[in-house]
């Protein structure tokens, strides 16, 4: 059998329907064994750095596997970006990269690299070395992609095998199951811990929505009537409005969310691998009376010293530790309206509510507090909203509610910018019926402006959002405050750029919403039209950031 032709059998065997790339001479083949089937698709982007973020768009609202094919060289690389991103995001891509061919390596032969050279950002990197492996070598890595804690895999098959009719070895069956259970004498050891803290808190990361595991999340909490404050990652897999939500940790998280952990005399930690970059180069004081349950032994004593280490899917552990809970006698309080629990994380969120009052004044410039707010009460709880990395992404970590796992997405630790619409993109595809909004700032738009293209092309009804400061300005404050330069140093509002002009060029519906009323209004109206619509919202280039603001 043609081998370009097995490798998409393989995928669509192995449920994987839809294809992220970009065609290149070299990856025709695997175009021309795509084109015309019906039960695959692929969606071309217009930059191979947009390829792989919008297969982590689809993957992180679908929880399918999505496949991403690039040309050698420059489209391998390119697409490192949101391959770093994927992995540490723990999100399964394969990612099938058409490589030299095996006799010309070596020798410099058209957008050659050494296939090691993606070895630190992917799970696993694999090369095809003989054709008739090509199938087992696929589905092998389509299962280690699969297998929890999850990630991205390359695939790197030489060009002149594609086109090769060998006998493909059949390849056996490979299993995806990560390690299941959870060891009974650490769940004993975590619940006797937590059932004797007074104030405990839960920490919720990205393996909670990755294993699906909200429900248990909020039972636990609920049974220990402990405030949840979740990781970036974690943002979602607990209702904004449920009684106990207390907020995301983060660079910007208002000093009594930092409180709030202080002073808790125990902690469940759980499906996270406490990043730098949330707790803030592990300097966030937390419980000495710690639970942590992660899949990856390497996580544990990142930064903390865990009392309780437990090795486990936040699927198995928290039924378990809920059990076990039980078992001890904590039920939860006796259905009082207001908890202690539900009191303290409602002091969190009323004190940023407090904090950031004076942003969301009308009589003063939109601000992206006051802005994403308008944005988050036009939108239905289900909608799903792509959010790009930037400095209104850290205002929306604390001010934009999430009421779903699946439903915000945003990078993690990797905090790459102009992932926003292509992530958005790789969301409306898989998930054609539902409401998909993409919210981004114009220095973020502008790294993937392109992908505007990509939306109106493949006839995408998604909503992007663009905050227009006209400035890089989370490094202009900085700059201004740190470094002695001029304000807006970065800025560029002496060659302002018009957005709506620059999406109606491309084929896209654009608006421009000046004022709160008119933002409200137009995001309403451009979600419910069945076609792709850019909304342009004017904010203040000299709003405050963050960081600098909720410290104070």
């Amino acid at each position: 059998m043609q081998v370009h032709a097995a490798v998409v059998d393989a995928l669509v065997a192995n449920g994987v329907d839809t294809v992220f790339g970009i065609p290149g001479k070299q990856t025709l083949p695997l175009n021309e064994a795509i084109d015309g089937r019906e039960d695959v698709r692929f969606v071309m982007a217009r930059h191979e750095t947009a390829v792989t973020h919008q297969a982590w768009g689809y993957a992180e609202t679908s929880g399918k596997t999505a496949a991403t094919v690039v040309v050698p060289g420059p489209g391998d690389m390119n697409a490192m970006n949101g391959l770093k991103n994927a992995y540490n995001d723990c999100t399964p891509l394969v990612h099938v990269a058409v490589e030299t061919e095996p006799e010309i390596r070596g020798g410099e032969g058209i957008h050659e690299t050494p296939p090691e050279t993606y070895d630190t950002v992917v799970k696993e990197n694999v090369l095809v070395t003989q054709p008739e492996s090509t199938v087992a070598t696929l589905e092998s890595a389509i299962a280690v992609a699969e297998t929890p804690p999850k990630g991205p895999v390359r695939v790197g098959i030489p060009k002149n095998f594609l086109k090769m009719d060998v006998a493909l070895a059949d390849p056996p069956a490979f299993q995806r199951e990560g390690p299941k259970g959870a060891a009974a004498r650490d769940v004993d050891a975590a619940a006797d811990l937590l059932a004797s803290a007074d104030a405990p808190v839960v920490l919720a990361g990205g393996g909670v929505r990755a294993a699906d595991a909200s429900v248990d999340l909020e039972a636990v909490a609920t049974r220990l009537d402990a405030p949840v404050v979740t990781t970036y990652k974690g943002k979602g897999t607990i209702p904004a409005d449920h009684p106990l939500s207390a907020g995301t940790l983060s660079g910007s998280a208002p000093p009594a969310l930092l409180e709030l952990l202080a002073n808790a005399d125990g902690m469940l930690a759980v499906g996270t691998d406490f990043d730098a970059v949330a707790t803030r180069a592990w300097s966030v004081d937390v419980p000495d009376e710690l639970v942590h349950v992660t899949l990856d032994p390497d996580d544990l004593a990142t930064g903390y010293e865990p009392s309780v280490s437990l090795l486990a899917d936040a699927a198995d552990a928290l039924p378990a530790i809920g059990g076990a809970l039980a078992e001890r006698g904590i039920a939860g309080p006796n259905g009082a309206d207001e908890t202690a629990g539900a009191r303290r994380a409602e002091a969190v969120r009323a004190d940023f509510h407090e904090r950031t009052e004076s942003l969301r004044d009308d009589d003063r410039p939109l601000t992206a507090v006051r802005a994403l707010g308008l944005v988050r009460e036009a939108l239905s709880r289900e909608t799903t909203v792509a959010v790009d990395a930037g400095g209104f992404r850290v205002w929306a970590l604390n001010a934009f509610d999430a009421y779903g796992p699946q439903s915000y997405v945003n990078p993690g630790s990797w905090a790459t910018m102009g992932t926003g619409l292509p992530s958005g993109i790789g969301a409306q595809v898989a998930n054609p019926d539902d409401d998909v909004v993409v919210l981004t700032g114009d220095g973020g738009l502008m790294m993937c402006i392109h992908e505007l293209h990509t939306a109106v092309a493949e006839g995408l009804p998604i909503t992007v959002v663009v905050f227009r400061n006209e400035d890089y300005a989370i490094i202009s404050e900085e700059a201004e405050r740190s470094y002695a330069l001029r304000p807006s140093a970065y800025g560029w509002s002496d060659a302002p750029i018009d957005f709506v002009a620059l999406a109606e060029s491309l084929g896209m519906s654009g608006v421009r919403a000046a004022d709160s009323d008119a933002l409200s209004d137009a995001v309403t109206d451009a979600v419910a039209r069945d076609e792709p619509v850019l909304v342009e919202v004017p904010t203040d280039p000299n709003e405050p950031q963050a960081s600098e603001w909720l410290a104070e």
